[in-house]
């Protein structure tokens, strides 16, 4: 029997393991476009393919609330599984656009059965300072999700392909470890039946709805900043020459750090509050997303590259205090479906929002383009400052 305290470690390495398979697309995007004859708007595309293949999952899980009614540890391992396989269909050579879609969308689908599964898991363990347990798991996801750019950076004399060979191994090692080391927790509670009108039920609650609205905004500004964090430092290098950067390393350096603030804000949530702190780290990105134009016209890298690193720190810092503030606004028997269809609309809004910056940058230039994603950060806000019960 695995001891108590080891099962959350053993549950954020898991997380970091399988979560390496999001972006891992991504971290190699210039050579699938050179390699398959792609065309710029690929990046996009094969972004959100991996998004909407994640809401398509979080959806059917959430219907057939999987993640209350089997055990989580081993829909996470099967979902880890098929997962890493369908990582590994990005290098077969017969691709064209059509099936790299594909790929990456089934990829999305089963990541569906990893990341909001985890923080259940995660949930049924820890009842007290949950805040600052989802800020391990979520700073997890962060670290894997960048992931991939660190091991394209460095690996500059090996095949593309070694980056999806290594996150599919290291995702398949990640649920092994889990189903094998983290049985139930004992603050789970089994949903005897299945429930189709649970995702419905859920948004009656006033506090529910008000954290989920906070996440909702977060979402629109999150994962589109991410994914196109390469092409601001590219759009830069354009605009300054004689600047050159490490793209692959700085995206993984902009994106990994904050993992390290999701940490830092559980902590500070314990004193502060969750509420609070989630609401302070929302509109330090908000003010991030408006001031965005200034850093392309300064002739100094290292302002754009701390200006993006804080950025990067707070963009991401509230994510585990909102997915706290939903856990804990909900009945035990639905948890794992009310983070389940969160989770889907959420990233539903993300493929809304990376779809329109990838449309946008085609007729505007990138320097103004990134404002829009204050929109989102400015309506969660709104929808937490409203809410003076929710802490």
């Amino acid at each position: 029997m695995i001891k108590t305290k080891l099962i959350l470690p053993i549950i954020v390495i898991s997380q970091f393991c399988c979560t390496s398979l999001w972006f891992a697309g991504n971290g190699v995007m210039s050579d699938l476009v050179k390699d398959f004859h792609l065309n710029n708007a690929a990046l996009g595309h094969l972004t959100s393919a991996v998004q909407f293949g994640f809401i398509v999952g979080t959806l059917i899980f959430a219907l057939l609330t999987i993640a209350d009614r089997f055990s989580p540890s081993k829909v996470f391992f099967i979902s880890a599984l098929f997962g890493a396989l369908f990582n590994l269909g990005t290098i077969l050579p017969i691709n064209s656009l059509a099936s790299l879609i594909f790929f990456r969308f089934m990829v999305g689908f089963f990541l569906a059965g990893i990341y909001p599964v985890g923080m259940k898991i995660a949930a049924d363990y820890y009842d007290k300072g949950l805040g600052k347990s989802l800020s391990f798991l979520v700073g997890a996801l962060v670290i894997g999700t960048a992931f991939p750019h660190l091991i394209k950076g460095f690996s500059t004399g090996l095949p593309w392909k070694s980056v999806l060979l290594f996150t599919s191994s290291i995702a398949f090692l990640g649920g092994l470890v889990l189903v094998l080391l983290v049985p139930n927790g004992p603050y789970r509670k089994r949903s005897q039946k299945l429930d189709f009108t649970a995702l419905f039920k859920v948004f009656k609650n006033v506090n529910f709805r008000s954290a989920a609205f906070g996440y909702f905004g977060h979402m629109w500004e999150l994962y589109t900043f991410w994914a196109f964090v390469p092409v601001i430092l590219k759009f830069y290098s354009k605009l300054h020459p004689d600047i050159q950067f490490n793209v692959p390393f700085l995206s993984f350096l902009i994106i990994g750090l904050g993992g390290l603030s999701c940490v830092l804000g559980g902590y500070i949530s314990q004193s502060k509050g969750v509420k609070n702190t989630a609401f302070t780290a929302l509109l330090l990105s908000c003010i991030c997303c408006v001031l965005s134009p200034i850093i392309f016209y300064t002739n100094m890298p290292s302002v754009l590259v701390a200006f993006l690193i804080f950025w990067g720190l707070v963009v991401i810092a509230d994510s585990p205090l909102f997915s706290t503030l939903v856990a804990q606004n909900v009945d035990t028997e639905i948890k794992g479906t009310a983070l389940t269809i969160v989770n889907c609309i959420g990233f539903t809004i993300t493929i809304l929002s990376i779809q329109l910056i990838n449309l946008l940058i085609g007729y505007w230039t990138p320097k103004y383009v990134f404002t829009i994603l204050a929109i989102g950060p400015l309506f969660g806000l709104i929808a937490l400052y409203k809410n003076r019960n929710l802490s």
